[in-house]
């Protein structure tokens, strides 16, 4: 406290609390130690920072809170940025129709009022609390100061990422202005970024969960739990990631989508940004997207030799459709990049339908599409057909309109690659049937289906050999014999896998060629099962076959295979 709390001197006059001797001592005391009157009474203990409180508020008629007895809500605290509370020392209490209540500790100060009337474009309420309160609630709500912060950096970047090689960029709604208040969350943010890149995760996950704010990475396809920061945090860094990604940090009762662009030594890097709220705050998940890091090789996707080459000659065909199949996060983008890197020569014009676009692929034109202004899969693929392209690319087959398209230009010289959500590869004609289209298009057009899963990789590093038990060979259909020219191994866990035994990902495939034998059965309404088992006397592998073949060769594990194909019965 200051010589500006001087004014309260009268009111502290009136409520008794000081005489006019201790007064006379005060102002002794204060010409020595060039201070404040009201600094000299709270050092001679006459009077306690709470009383100064009290007298601050009535000397203007205002109203002392206390800011730790009762939790201001998170919409109350959205209505006033951190940079804001932070600058002037405020702290929202609540909000009326058309005024805030904001708590500060000097009713004097008549430039901050003003400036609070100017920012906030409200009326103003104003309510008195101490000093140490409004420094509590200000880390509370928005987040610690740099010590806490730095701690927390500190203990999860030991040994890490060099946060000077993360840059963020503003492409995506962040000015790059960066207030010395930010500083901190900035370095926070910024190093649970580098943290999930060094380990080569795919998906940041931030869930605020009753009593923490828990951080998870999802490396090779599996959810490993991270440093968390402090729940007091929250707030901070959530409305942090939202301005960055473009969000409205007033707007919490709705989902949101954004996209973070950046750096991490010297690597463009894209952040997909996803939040949506839950019962504790907001949960974020950022999909990392390392332009740099997309092996667009088919040989990176995990094809053996025989299958590789059956797959090139299936997309150097002319004209028909591929249709690639597996749930979400089983690689099927990747795999339709790949075909298209594969394919990709001067004299070919490549167009792709996306939402969104993952990825930027030197000579391909790729769409965004856009559906709020009318920019669907279907409109998107109508426009591209009369721009003459040789390939086309559908993110995804939704609907019968889009599929009926996409049908339609394979049968008019185009070819045409998509994605299904189907189980397996015969079950894509039963989805396209089952959309409305005719089947006989579905048999004339189809070149191949293929499905497939992502597995674990085994660590090459500390990779050793492993005999499977006879309950995971006998799973996998495989004869012990076998295992005589075999050399199935298992990773026993090193740094460089962080003891995990796995590094990377790679696919385990069923690819199903078409002939006239097939094509007359889907023009004959077979069913799933029929159409299964033709596909198998074509010599089809199944996933858990292809799987089993990659155990022996030491690619991956048997427990891995097991774990991605639980649903193949063969």
């Amino acid at each position: 406290m200051a010589a500006k709390d001087d004014y309260a001197i009268d009111t502290l006059l009136d409520m008794g609390l000081v005489s006019q001797a201790q007064l006379a001592q005060a102002r002794e005391h204060a010409a020595l130690h060039e201070s404040g009157v009201v600094d000299a009474l709270v050092a001679l203990k006459v009077i306690t920072p709470d009383d100064v409180t009290q007298a601050r508020a009535m000397a203007f008629g205002h109203e002392m809170v206390n800011l730790l007895d009762n939790r201001i809500s998170d919409d109350v605290i959205a209505m006033v940025s951190r940079q804001i509370a932070r600058r002037y020392k405020v702290v929202p209490v609540f909000a009326n129709p058309g005024s805030i209540a904001i708590a500060l500790s000097d009713p004097a100060d008549l430039d901050t009022i003003d400036s609070l009337h100017h920012l906030l474009k409200t009326e103003v309420e104003i309510r008195v609390a101490s000093e140490a309160q409004i420094q509590t609630a200000l880390d509370r709500y928005y987040g610690a100061d740099d010590d806490t912060v730095g701690q927390f950096v500190r203990e999860v970047a030991e040994g890490g990422i060099d946060l000077a090689a993360v840059k963020v960029g503003g492409e995506f709604g962040d000015d790059g202005a960066e207030n010395e208040d930010d500083a901190p969350l900035i370095k926070l943010v910024n190093t649970i970024i580098g943290d999930a890149f060094k380990q080569r995760a795919s998906d940041i996950h931030i869930e605020p969960l009753e009593r923490k704010l828990r951080i998870r990475y999802r490396v090779d396809g599996v959810l490993i739990e991270a440093n968390s920061p402090p729940k007091r945090l929250q707030a901070a860094m959530i409305s942090r990631l939202k301005i960055q990604s473009g969000m409205s940090i007033a707007e919490r009762r709705i989902p949101q989508d954004g996209r973070i662009q950046l750096e991490v030594g010297n690597k463009p890097i894209d952040l997909r940004v996803s939040c949506i709220p839950t019962g504790h705050g907001e949960s974020i998940v950022m999909r990392i997207l390392d332009k740099t890091g997309l092996k667009l090789g088919l040989s990176e996707l995990g094809f053996l030799t025989d299958d590789q080459q059956t797959f090139e000659k299936l997309i150097g065909l002319p004209d028909g459709i591929i249709l690639v199949t597996g749930p979400t996060g089983s690689g099927k983008t990747t795999t339709l990049y790949s075909c298209l890197n594969y394919i990709n020569r001067p004299d070919r014009k490549i167009i792709t339908v996306e939402d969104p676009v993952e990825y930027v692929l030197a000579g391909i034109n790729q769409v965004q599409v856009h559906e709020v202004v009318g920019l669907t899969f279907a409109a998107a693929l109508r426009a591209m057909l009369r721009q003459a392209p040789n390939v086309v690319m559908l993110g995804e087959i939704r609907d019968l309109e889009t599929a009926t398209i996409a049908i339609n230009a394979s049968l008019t010289g185009h070819l045409v690659f998509s994605t299904l959500h189907t189980n397996d590869a015969p079950g894509a004609v039963t989805r396209l049937v089952d959309l409305g289209v005719k089947p006989f298009l579905v048999a004339s057009s189809t070149r191949a289906l293929m499905a497939q899963r992502l597995v674990r990789k085994i660590c090459r590093r500390c990779a050793a050999p492993h005999t499977p038990s006879e309950s995971e060979l006998r799973i996998l259909g495989i004869d012990p014999k076998n295992l005589a020219g075999a050399t199935p191994m298992k990773g026993r866990g090193c740094n460089e896998c962080n003891k995990g035994g796995y590094r990377g990902r790679f696919g385990i495939f069923e690819i199903f060629v078409m002939d006239d034998e097939a094509r007359k059965l889907i023009y004959d309404q077979a069913d799933n099962v029929v159409l299964r088992a033709r596909a198998r006397q074509m010599g089809m592998r199944t996933l858990r076959e292809d799987g089993a073949r990659k155990v022996l060769a030491g690619l991956t594990s048997a427990e891995e295979v097991i774990r991605a194909t639980t649903g193949d019965a063969e």
